[in-house]
């Protein structure tokens, strides 16, 4: 039984108080002010256009803040809709300006200058809406009496009844005048949903409206629609991002019960969930329950992506938008941490998903990005290196320039700037006049330049190889003569003790049978045997594709004298048969991450062309798939039944390094008791002793 995570149904909100709401009688937009003002709503919606930043010619009428209201606006008894009332308060910012001095124009200035006390102030307030999918514009204007003209002073509200919304939206509402005098006010909202409402009996999208639970099982997370068997419904999963419109991510139509299952990994803050009925009208109802999961972001920063955009530009790429700061630093070769270049370079504020530009006159390999929140590293990369090559042993000075065309050089260090000609023990110290003549011969390359200082990089192998190369190769030498005889000596010493490397490839049929893989992974490091399996190589699997990942695993364990085991399962023996009723074409598309379907294209000629004997391995699990179903194909090569046959296959793997028998049934043993488990729960899956039908989003259309 699923262990629940927490109970909620579709656009919940956080306060799940049951509300009693006004009603508003009529299809209209209207607006109302408070007692001294006048108002005016003007006819439609306007385009929602802040513009720039206008100075104030004298006092003003600006919005100061925000207050949202639910009611419901209805057109009959039991025919309304969610709205919400939004009011505007208002004061009056800046002074009456003085005339310029008269006198620069030939006259003097009007000393009995009066501060108008009988003008009255008109303002253009803007109020702009948004819900996921609709957004809206609308313009008030509001006229003050000079009587309340008092600058500094507030002098009421306006009210506008109403903007539409969904049940359980996430509403964004601004306010600005026109032209807008001050930064505009903002103001998000999560509205409630039909349980957190008495409007049970006045909203008829929620007498049919499907109800959602979310609950956690074991690593994955369910979506259980608790709907009639009849009932048709939407059902969208997207991204809700805080710049530019939500992204789509998964959508179907569904007819209910239905249970979806989320992969853990696919869960980021930003995920939202919006479902409604297959019916003409029908409100759309959505929910973001993922924003304060310690998983969702930890999955989104192992996402988030650097990105260099040539020739001096790069994007931090994520799903969601990320509070962090970006500054650039130093890598040196030796591997130690890579020391920020604060100051001179500032630190910078990171939007997702935009181009952004270093503060640099060129690139190199050893400038690096970093990218961290609350004082916590995040990411860091090198984005220059895979243009410019491997990092260099350079020093980076930093020239920092005073008054009267004072200038200093430090050489960046672990222990921090060390000044150049100072009497330290560091190596750009004892090399500082030489460093110095780079740089004005011009030798060193200048990565940064302003009035502050500049930057410059200096190479230094010409000063570390130069006095040390005779020695080194003379070491390099009598090592490669030592390293030589003693492996002639202990070869097969070596050739023993060396763990095997074993490459494991299976078809992901459902999650209970990726378990059962991590399972057997798992218990054959213990062996030891050293093993490769996608499972563990999400990430790289993503960066480089499930082909070109398998064909590095495959070359680097047949280099190593390993072997390649396939495991055979229904959906396995299906991707066989396929390939080889249509060897023409690749077998049909399947999940991002299926290397088993990847590596048919090369697996399947070195069976066909007779390369597979000592390089390949079968196995199935007992009762999970008949010995007769393996493709006579692959029967070239040993194919054993697991665990029944696990001696047997233990000693293929380990090969020469394998023990003797009676600690090789030992072994079997162990690895037998820790698969169980997982076989087990294979035959529990829905569709066993065969594997269940996987559900979820990577069954679906992803749009």
């Amino acid at each position: 039984m699923p262990v629940p995570w927490f109970l909620l149904s579709l656009a919940l909100g956080r306060n799940p108080v049951v509300l009693s709401l006004e009603r508003v009688v009529g299809p209209e937009d209207t607006a109302r002010c408070s007692p001294g003002l006048s108002c005016h709503l003007w006819d439609g919606d306007v385009l929602c256009l802040p513009g720039s930043l206008v100075s104030a010619p004298g006092p003003v009428l600006v919005p100061t803040r925000l207050q949202t209201e639910l009611v419901l606006r209805c057109y009959e008894e039991t025919d309304c809709d969610l709205c919400v009332r939004v009011t505007v308060h208002l004061a009056v910012h800046g002074y009456w300006e003085e005339p310029e001095d008269e006198a620069k124009f030939g006259r003097a200035a009007d000393p009995e200058f009066v501060v108008p006390t009988n003008a009255s102030l008109q303002a253009h307030i803007v109020l702009s809406f948004q819900a996921y999918p609709t957004a809206r514009c609308v313009l008030l204007e509001v006229q003050v009496p000079a009587a309340l003209v008092q600058p500094g002073q507030s002098v009421g509200s306006v009210v506008f009844d109403c903007f539409g919304a969904a049940l359980g939206a996430e509403v964004r509402i601004w306010s600005y005048t026109q032209p807008r005098y001050q930064k505009e006010l903002n103001l998000t909202q999560q509205l409630p949903d039909c349980k957190g409402l008495e409007v049970r009996d006045s909203i008829q999208s929620c007498w049919a409206l499907p109800w959602l639970n979310v609950s956690a099982d074991g690593d994955d997370v369910r979506l259980v629609l608790d709907v009639s068997e009849e009932q048709r419904f939407g059902l969208s999963l997207y991204w809700n991002q805080v710049q530019g419109p939500a992204k789509p991510w998964w959508h179907r139509n569904l007819t209910g019960p239905q249970t979806i299952t989320l992969n853990h990994t696919d869960l980021v803050p930003c995920l939202c969930i919006q479902v409604w009925p297959l019916e003409p009208d029908s409100v759309r109802t959505s929910i973001c329950p993922f924003r304060e999961d310690p998983r969702a972001h930890r999955n989104l920063w192992r996402a988030a992506r650097l990105q260099l955009l040539p020739p001096r530009g790069w994007r931090l790429e994520a799903p969601c938008s990320l509070p962090a700061e970006a500054t650039l630093c130093w890598q040196a070769p030796d591997g130690g941490p890579c020391q920020p270049l604060v100051p001179p370079l500032p630190r910078e504020n990171v939007t997702v998903n935009k181009a952004l530009e270093f503060p640099l006159l060129k690139g190199h390999p050893n400038v690096c990005v970093q990218v961290s929140t609350w004082e916590k590293l995040q990411l860091q990369e090198c984005l220059w290196a895979a243009s410019l090559g491997p990092l260099k042993d350079d020093v980076l000075l930093v020239e920092k320039r005073g008054p009267q065309d004072n200038r200093s050089l430090c050489a960046l260090e672990p222990s921090g700037c060390t000044p150049l000609l100072s009497r330290a023990s560091t190596r750009a110290a004892r090399l500082g006049e030489q460093l110095l003549q780079d740089v004005q011969s011009g030798q060193c390359l200048q990565l940064w330049d302003d009035d502050l200082g500049a930057l410059w990089a200096c190479p230094m192998d010409k000063y570390i190889h130069q006095r040390w190369a005779l020695v080194w190769l003379a070491c390099l030498l009598f090592g490669a003569v030592l390293f030589l005889l003693l492996l002639l000596k202990k070869n097969h010493v070596k050739a023993a003790a060396r763990s095997r490397a074993a490459l494991l490839l299976y078809s992901a049929d459902d999650a209970a049978f990726e378990r059962l893989v991590g399972a057997l992974a798992s218990a054959l490091c213990q062996l030891p045997l050293r093993v490769a399996v996608d499972l563990w190589s999400r990430r790289a699997l993503s960066a480089q594709g499930p082909l070109a990942w398998f064909h590095a695993q495959r070359r680097q364990t047949l280099q190593d004298g390993g072997v390649v085991v396939l495991l055979f399962s229904p959906g396995a023996v299906a991707l066989c048969r396929e390939w080889l009723q249509d060897a023409t074409s690749a077998p049909g598309a399947h999940g991002p991450h299926d290397a088993f379907a990847a590596s048919l294209s090369c697996v399947l000629p070195d069976f066909l062309q007779g390369r597979a004997p000592g390089r390949y391995v079968g196995a199935y699990f007992d009762r999970l798939l008949s010995p007769d179903a393996v493709p006579a194909l692959f029967r070239c090569v040993p194919v054993f039944s697991l665990p029944s046959q696990m001696p047997d296959f233990l000693g293929t793997l380990q090969g020469p390094a394998a023990p003797r028998p009676r600690r090789l049934a030992e072994r079997a043993q162990q690895v037998s008791r820790a698969l169980q488990p997982a076989v087990d729960g294979c035959l529990r899956a829905p569709g066993a002793p065969g594997l269940g039908r996987r559900v979820g989003p990577e069954a679906g259309d992803r749009t």
